[in-house]
């Protein structure tokens, strides 16, 4: 809805990842990408939360990328790849999942184009910091402890956590800057910490209750409401956000759409709040 249809003149780049090889509970988020375009339709372009509209934004969506099923490591490739060709043509992306895995080949291309100086907000139920799962180092449930490797541990700030194992959430508390459960509070807190800083945010729709939310792979109840995210999203606006992505979509397992028309919106707050109207003084 309200993209662009030239590659050239937009400045945020959308881009679908279909994937979710790793998934751990119920698979079905490689749908994600393509059901949130279609119920992005039933919104309208104009957010009444900001008053911007969609229309004064310079966005395009180029489609979903086309990866190796079954090849975790040749995907994260591409998906990598294409995160660089957006960063290298001055460019912000926002990629759609697909699961949580993909944030790490795009932070890793933030991360090569901002250095240290870059910091990442992950909105999730689940603290994602094993140091595998099953095995399988890159996974949606060990993405964030893969992006600390790289990113630096205290520039990781981890909000709406209420799942993990007990190693997980000693780790989070020693490690990054940790804030379970409530997210609004913890946003006001840290606001000052990354004034300035180029920033990239990861939202996993399952720190949304799955009241709000039920098309995931694994939903966690006693999440945040919608009102929370959007006001979260808000507080943001105008901060030198550099890249987004949001994940964990599982339309297969929502037959009212609310959890992809939710995605969706968040897309188009996430585009209104912070990528279109900087200031000069960030």
């Amino acid at each position: 809805m309200g993209s662009k249809s030239n590659y050239e003149n937009a400045s945020v780049i959308i881009v679908g990842a279909p994937m979710d090889f790793t998934t751990s509970f119920r698979p079905g988020a490689r749908f994600g990408p393509q059901k949130i375009r279609e119920t992005s339709y039933g919104l309208e372009e104009y957010s009444p939360y900001l008053d911007r509209d969609l229309s004064d934004a310079s966005f395009y969506d180029a489609g979903d990328l086309e990866l190796v099923f079954g090849d975790v490591q040749r995907s994260l490739e591409i998906i990598e790849n294409a995160a660089a060709e957006i960063f290298s043509d001055e460019k912000k992306p926002l990629f759609l999942g697909g699961e949580h895995t993909i944030t790490y080949p795009v932070l890793k291309q933030a991360y090569k184009k901002y250095k240290d100086a870059l910091v990442l907000l992950h909105f999730d139920a689940h603290a994602d910091l094993r140091a595998d799962y099953l095995g399988q180092i890159n996974s949606h449930a060990s993405v964030i402890r893969r992006c600390g490797e790289f990113l630096g541990w205290r520039n990781i700030y981890q909000f709406g956590i209420r799942s993990g194992t007990k190693d997980e959430f000693e780790w989070g508390k020693t490690h990054t800057n940790f804030y379970p459960f409530e997210i609004i509070p913890s946003i006001a807190k840290v606001l000052p910490e990354i004034v300035g800083r180029p920033v990239y945010i990861t939202i996993d729709i399952d720190v949304l209750d799955p009241a709000y939310a039920c098309g995931t792979g694994t939903p966690e109840p006693g999440g945040c409401s919608p009102d929370d995210l959007i006001k979260a999203l808000g507080m943001l606006k105008d901060f030198n956000v550099v890249g987004m992505d949001v994940v964990e979509v599982s339309p297969i397992h929502d037959s009212s759409d609310r959890t992809p028309i939710l995605a969706a919106k968040i897309v188009r707050e996430g585009i209104l709040s912070f990528f279109q109207y900087p200031t000069s003084n960030i």
